[in-house]
């Protein structure tokens, strides 16, 4: 039965989509149509993908092993919430997840579409026809290849062995199911990280599907860029807290002591977040001063084929990562989907290149859309160093065989400079004024936080490290906070100055008068955070890569004295845990304890380690086993200097990005210089 509903769900998201793109283009086409005429189309894709994801979690829950992929992905032991996160931890399920994504954007684009103020048109519904166009792949895709909802007609002890797309066939389910994978059950990040992951991924689409619609239509300029503004920033918003919370899930799960490897399905992610950055910058740009107008119809086309190529990727088993799913016949047609949307968008963008206004003259490089500039053309050669660091393997395989591999040095090696060169122009930006700097006025903004940044390395170097990267990070990252804090109290001052009080007072009334400003400057301080943290755990930790201990043993590490006090063992109905007692000490003090273990998940022949980690305001000591018995164990040990720091600068990030969402529509509402006559922009 549940079967039956699915198969009917997916297919009525199939039809709705379909149905949408065709009234949707007609009425982008032909004004005249009336704005209910898209309700019936809409509701009926949102629903039916509501209800795909309804009947799918229905299945797990109630442990209908008669579905195949509730019979190849869960068990009857698979704990709250991992047996909700099941529905989109496996290839089929996470389709779904998509789906649903995309059919809520379209209504949200929709509805906020016919409650502006201004009078929704034919750039709202042109949108919204692309958007239900790429509705109707994935949809497609879940009535085809991807189909979550077959029938187990075959099974084994614990699996389904075949399976038929025909809802009425002979239904045969295994007394229990496979389970999902044991790494996908082992902490709760799993159940947040890829929602919101999708969240930024899907959430792409609509300004793609704005700018697409802007240049089918033959209307380019700056109004697919205001209409699209708020979805881009929430889908950043979203891409950056979901890539923050995987690195914190590597870092919690995998147990060899890093948060990213530069595995090609982290990269996948990581690259539409570089182009999605250099894509928010430039369309400032164009909104304030007309520029580089067709290179955000190349940013945005970008940005939306690596979200395609990215789950290619994770989705076609052509590459072996803990993140990818299995082969399967959904490859072949992502690959396919991803040739026509990047041959069909570029040849749009250039049958329409002429009508594409030419943009003013820049009046100089030292200005703030100069440094936009720079800003765009470092990313942008960041996203290629990534995708040429990710595909060259894979390319070179399929057309020779040879099989190479490109690891951290490739990256680190490339990455690295461009890193430290984006903070440098993140804090010059926000310094300059717009069409010329004059340094009498750059000058004044500069000349103190260039002194705080030096600072900041002397004391590093006297009181810390030596180390280049770790002495520049600490510069350049202190660099990008001070400009942006002495900017933020010499407007209060002014403001203090027209108001009588102190600038202290006046602080929170300066970062309120323009959300969108130090929202952004927020971010930058998440990402200045950031980068300090990636450059101290990377240089500064010490690794222990191996040490045996039997009980009442102690070992010197760090300036730690690390004490294994015994072995305990615990079962659930889905694991047997094995867990070291160690005591930390330092300094004959006592620290804490922590409990490093390792569990054997029936379903794994493998068992899965999980760190124990004690944690400090100056570092992290990260601990994990490679093996426990009554006799002893195996220990691996790390230290990670202000590994903390990371979690708050990405989290920080994220917070900027939402922080000038939420004022962005408020500053348009009223004049940039509304009480005061002064403005963050200069």
């Amino acid at each position: 039965m549940l079967s039956f509903a699915g198969t009917l769900a997916v297919w009525a998201a199939l039809l709705g989509a379909a149905w949408l793109t065709v009234t949707a283009w007609q009425a982008a086409r032909r004004p005249s149509f009336s704005i209910a005429i898209l309700r019936r189309p809409l509701l009926t894709m949102v629903w039916a993908a509501v209800g795909a994801m309804v009947i799918l979690l229905a299945a797990l829950l109630a442990n209908d092993f008669t579905v195949s992929y509730v019979a190849n992905h869960h068990s009857r032991h698979t704990p709250f919430p991992f047996n909700i996160a099941t529905a989109w931890a496996a290839l089929e399920g996470s389709i779904v997840l998509w789906g649903l994504v995309l059919a809520g954007y379209a209504y949200f684009v929709w509805r906020r579409a016919i409650t502006r103020h201004e009078q929704p048109d034919t750039l709202d519904w042109g949108a919204l026809a692309v958007i239900a166009a790429v509705g109707v792949f994935f949809f497609g895709l879940m009535a085809t290849v991807g189909n979550p909802f077959e029938v187990c007609v075959e099974a084994s002890a614990r699996s389904c062995t075949a399976s038929s797309a025909i809802p009425f066939s002979s239904a045969v389910g295994p007394a229990d199911g496979a389970g999902p994978n044991p790494l996908l059950q082992n902490h709760i990040l799993m159940a947040i990280h890829p929602p919101l992951l999708y969240l930024g991924y899907v959430g792409m689409t609509v300004p793609f599907a704005y700018g697409v619609a802007a240049l089918a239509l033959r209307r380019p300029g700056s109004e697919w860029l205001r209409r699209s503004g708020f979805w881009t920033r929430i889908s950043w918003v979203f891409l950056t807290a979901g890539i923050t919370l995987g690195a914190w899930w590597a870092y919690e799960v995998l147990g060899w002591g890093g948060y990213w490897a530069w595995d090609p399905v982290e990269n996948a992610s990581f690259m539409p977040w570089l182009v999605a950055t250099a894509f928010l910058h430039s369309s400032l740009v164009q909104e304030r001063r007309g520029m580089l107008e067709a290179w955000n119809f190349v940013l945005v086309i970008g940005t939306f084929s690596l979200t395609i190529l990215g789950t290619f990727l994770t989705r076609s088993g052509v590459i072996a990562s803990v993140h990818s799913f299995t082969q399967s016949a959904i490859g072949p047609a992502l690959l396919g989907f991803l040739v026509v949307v990047v041959v069909g968008s570029f040849t749009l963008f250039a049958a329409r290149s002429q009508q594409i206004s030419s943009p003013p003259r820049l009046e100089s490089l030292s200005s703030r859309e100069g440094s936009f500039m720079l800003n765009n053309l470092l990313l942008s050669v960041y996203a290629m160093v990534v995708l040429t660091g990710t595909l060259y393997p894979l390319v070179l395989e399929a057309f020779s065989g040879s099989e190479v591999g490109v690891g951290r040095p490739f990256f680190d090696r490339l990455a690295v400079p461009i890193s430290f060169a984006l903070l440098l122009a993140m804090g010059v930006g926000p310094a300059l004024p717009w069409r010329v700097a004059r340094r009498k006025v750059v000058w004044p903004r500069v000349h103190l936080p260039l002194q705080v940044a030096l600072g900041v390395g002397t004391v590093v170097v006297i009181t810390t490290t030596r180390i280049g990267y770790v002495v520049l990070a600490a510069v350049a990252g202190s660099w990008v906070v001070a400009v942006a804090a002495y900017r933020l109290w010499t407007q209060a001052q002014r403001f203090a100055g027209s108001k009588g009080t102190s600038a202290a007072r006046q602080l929170g009334r300066v970062i309120r008068s323009d959300r969108g400003f130090w929202g952004g400057q927020f971010a930058h301080a998440g990402v200045a955070l950031a980068a300090v943290a990636i450059a101290t755990t990377a240089n500064l930790g010490q690794t222990l890569d191996r040490v045996d201990l039997t009980p009442g043993d102690r070992v010197e590490f760090a300036g730690y004295q690390l004490v294994h006090t015994g072995v305990a063992t615990a079962r659930t109905p889905n694991r047997l845990t094995s867990s070291a007692a160690v005591q930390v000490w330092k300094d004959d003090q006592l620290q804490g304890w922590v409990q490093p273990s390792l569990s054997q998940f029936e379903t794994s022949a493998l068992p899965i380690a999980t760190p124990g980690i004690h944690r400090s305001f100056k570092e992290d000591l990260y601990l994990s086993l490679t093996r426990i018995d009554e006799q002893g164990i195996t220990l691996r040990a790390a230290t990670a200097p202000l590994q903390w720091v990371l979690w708050v600068g990405g989290l920080l990030c994220a917070a900027g990005g939402l922080y000038a969402l939420m004022g962005r529509d408020r500053r348009r509402s009223r004049p940039k210089t509304a009480k005061t006559g002064i403005h963050p922009d200069g």
